[in-house]
């Protein structure tokens, strides 16, 4: 079996993400998603609209998602690779060769973002409406 795994904050859920599941998905057969806790995005400067606990009860009721675990810092990435016997780590390609680092351990793939929709756009455009 070929476990996956991605990493994000997800809020706002829209189908750039459904997208991204699903293509992360045919990248193997079991697939983890690293969902940021509210605490982790606080240190980024970010907050999420909805908490954690609800991003991740959307996650888990998303079909190609196999098992939703907290990211609570930047650190954890490699230690999740062993953690959950990783073979494939999937980003969106705004991050190509930041995850570099960790093709030792596993393959890392960059996939295209869908262009036309973004939870920044979205938030942008619901505030000047």
């Amino acid at each position: 079996m070929r476990r996956v795994i991605t990493y994000g904050t997800f809020d706002l859920l829209h189908y750039g993400h459904i997208r991204l599941l699903q293509r992360a998905k045919e990248q193997g057969d079991y697939l983890v998603v690293a969902l940021s806790s509210d605490e982790f995005n606080a240190g980024k400067g970010k907050k999420s609209y909805f908490t954690y606990e609800d991003r991740k009860r959307m996650l888990e009721a998303i079909r190609y998602v196999d098992l939703v675990i907290p990211e609570d810092n930047w650190e954890q990435k490699a230690t999740d690779v062993d953690k959950y016997h990783i073979d494939t780590f999937v980003m969106g390609d705004d991050w190509e060769g930041e995850f570099d680092f960790l093709k030792d351990k596993v393959d890392v793939v960059y996939l295209s973002r869908t262009p036309e929709i973004s939870t920044t756009r979205i938030k942008s455009e619901l505030s000047n409406s």
